[in-house]
């Protein structure tokens, strides 16, 4: 019998609220209220999200953000400082101790990376995984991903990156100089790639999650069930957005 996961389609919600959900399925799953999860979802409005060490301060022009109604908030994952505006983000979140996550970190980074991988190519879209955790379509970047291992559970989350707007994230994301700033925004844009740049058009959200739907089932060899968070999940998601991720404690701290 082929195992069943659970799919969660959240569409498009604040930093906050993703963060939320994302840190709620990994606390339910880690008391087996609920199967591994996958999520899909998108950010509204645009957000910055910055590593659990990172300070706010030193990556993020706030005021710019602030006029630019763009969120910004601390992931409990660790990595760089990400502007999220024209993506598709992912979550997986499963038991260390299941069979199909090795526990070896860098090897269970390239599993589940296999699985974009594989969606990526259900777009017509060759990449390769590049450790610890990029994956890169013609030598350029087109998915980040981070992760951490708390409650004997695992959480990724990642990008996947459908168009790039540099000239945007280098306004709202802090650099030394003007001077730099220029070599930044030529260096990412030789590095970073997208899947309109790639395909020359841009398919749609629903597009890209059903093949990315796809490359999980594919990777894992299981099957993605539609479902919906648990009313456990709606309340530790209310609980952990207004105690934690929107708090200025939470996103300030050192």
């Amino acid at each position: 019998m082929m195992d069943k996961w659970r799919l969660l389609q959240t569409g498009y919600l604040s930093a906050y609220t993703n963060m939320a959900i994302d840190r709620a399925v990994m606390l339910s799953h880690s008391k087996n209220s609920v199967p591994p999860t996958v999520r899909f979802y998108g950010w509204k409005p645009s957000a910055i999200s910055i590593g659990y060490f990172q300070s706010l301060k030193d990556e993020v022009e706030l005021d710019a953000c602030n006029k630019l109604n763009i969120d910004y908030v601390r992931r409990i994952t660790g990595g760089g400082a990400v502007f999220h505006e024209n993506e598709l983000t992912y979550s997986i979140v499963i038991s260390e101790s299941h069979p199909s996550i090795p526990k070896n970190i860098l090897e269970s980074y390239g599993r589940i990376c296999g699985a974009i991988i594989k969606g990526l190519n259900n777009l017509g879209i060759e990449s390769n995984y590049s450790p610890i955790n990029d994956i890169i379509s013609n030598g350029k970047k087109i998915s980040g991903n981070a992760q951490t291992r708390k409650i004997k559970t695992v959480l990724q989350h990642g990008t996947v990156l459908t168009d790039v707007n540099v000239e945007k994230m280098f306004s709202v994301l802090k650099v030394p100089t003007e001077k730099i700033k220029d070599k930044l925004i030529s260096n990412v844009k030789e590095r970073v790639t997208s899947i309109k740049h790639i395909l020359g058009e841009e398919p749609t959200f629903n597009e890209i999650a059903y093949s990315m739907k796809k490359g999980f089932e594919e990777e894992f060899n299981i099957s993605l069930v539609d479902g919906e968070l648990t009313k456990e999940e709606i309340e530790l998601t209310k609980k952990f957005e207004n105690e934690c991720f929107s708090t200025y404690d939470w996103n300030h701290r050192k």
